[in-house]
């Protein structure tokens, strides 16, 4: 039987708890190039902490999916006027709307490469022109053992990234690595 949280809700009391601040300075430099008060769709969005906070600091109107009742609860208590919404990122209707930014930080890697392929493609539908796309993975192709869901992770790569991207109508246009050695890269459409 298939689990759409992706290992995340066995483990969604355990990843609250531990969750750190690495990656919200990340957020804070990417979200600088978004139009003041602008709209971000947090996917994977957890409980919140830190990435979604980071933004709405920032001034930012943020939206959160998650397919995890437990991080998804924690998410609305954190943030309680963000629209929310319980679903995987591959099935989403992204609140119907698009947005100038998304994130999905410690989400993509998670994933099959179809469904990486498919949630790129998704993102860019849910994205206004000029958008802006962040999301975590290594810089270089290798696949791994999550430590915390014990989940098959993959990442693909910037060369694999780059054309997936691309294919969705989305550019690379940089990378930022965080206080704990995590890369992430930045698409603009």
């Amino acid at each position: 039987m298939s689990d759409p949280t992706h290992g995340w809700e066995a483990v969604a009391g355990r990843f609250a708890a531990i969750r750190s601040e690495v990656g919200a300075d990340v957020v804070r430099r990417w979200a600088a190039d978004l139009p003041a008060g602008g709209s971000v769709v947090d996917i994977g969005c957890g409980s919140g902490r830190p990435v979604a906070l980071a933004l709405a600091e920032a001034g930012l109107a943020v939206s959160g999916i998650d397919p995890s009742p437990t991080l998804l609860a924690a998410f609305r208590r954190a943030l309680p006027d963000a629209p929310a919404a319980c679903e995987t990122a591959e099935a989403s209707g992204y609140f119907g709307r698009r947005f100038d930014g998304a994130v999905a930080i410690g989400l993509l890697f998670l994933l099959p490469p179809a469904t990486q392929a498919l949630v790129i493609g998704r993102v860019a539908q849910a994205l206004r022109p000029g958008g802006r796309f962040l999301f975590s993975a290594p810089a270089v192709a290798c696949r791994w053992t999550d430590t915390l869901t014990g989940r098959e992770s993959q990442s693909l790569g910037a060369a694999g990234y780059r054309v997936l991207l691309a294919e969705a109508g989305l550019r690379l246009v940089g990378s930022y690595e965080d206080s704990g050695g995590n890369h992430y890269f930045a698409a603009v459409g």
